[in-house]
């Protein structure tokens, strides 16, 4: 037989909190700003990564550059390819142990300032690129949950009237029954 109005409730409030949890993960996807908050926390961590890559650790650097001298001498004899680079490294590892000057904070300021401004204007045209496919999409979804509620509004009525009219002719056989008696 056919399911009772009780059970037909909580289909439907079942239905509509999984409807409503859809849409909210969907909405959270496709949102412009999200989007850039992913992309822009992916971009962090990967240049953390390749400058931990490149740079290592501070303690690594001040490590090596107290085995360079020692090591110097071994390595680059008859080669002056190799002492060009051990002392290039070399020095390289002593820009990274000590704190930047005042003038190379101000410089690297300087520098990282128009990438930091071009990729702002990049993120708010990716933003306005996506807010229409985006704003399609959540169209889209809500054309399709709200065929799905009336799809289940209309399962409910029918089975509410179905269940009445079982009600009404189970209550006429009583009747009847009572009648004959």
């Amino acid at each position: 037989m056919g399911q009772t109005t009780d059970e037909l409730r909580q289909d439907i409030a079942q239905t509509r909190d999984g409807l409503s949890e859809t849409l909210d993960a969907i909405g959270d996807r496709v949102s412009p700003g999200r989007i850039i908050e992913r992309r822009k926390n992916r971009m962090s961590v990967g240049v953390r990564s390749a400058l931990d890559r490149v740079m290592g650790s501070a303690h690594d650097a001040a490590d090596a550059v107290r085995d360079v001298p020692s090591s110097v001498g071994g390595r680059a004899q008859g080669a002056p390819l190799v002492a060009g680079g051990l002392a290039f490294a070399a020095g390289f590892l002593i820009a990274v142990a000590f704190p930047a000057s005042e003038q190379e904070t101000e410089l690297t300021g300087r520098l990282v300032e128009p990438v930091k401004d071009e990729l702002g204007a990049v993120g708010h045209e990716v933003a306005e690129h996506l807010k229409e496919p985006a704003q399609e999409a959540l169209a889209q979804v809500k054309d399709t949950a709200q065929g799905a509620v009336d799809t289940v509004k209309d399962t409910a009525t029918q089975a509410a009237t179905t269940t009445k009219e079982h009600a009404h002719d189970a209550a006429q056989t009583v009747k009847d029954e009572a009648a004959d008696r």
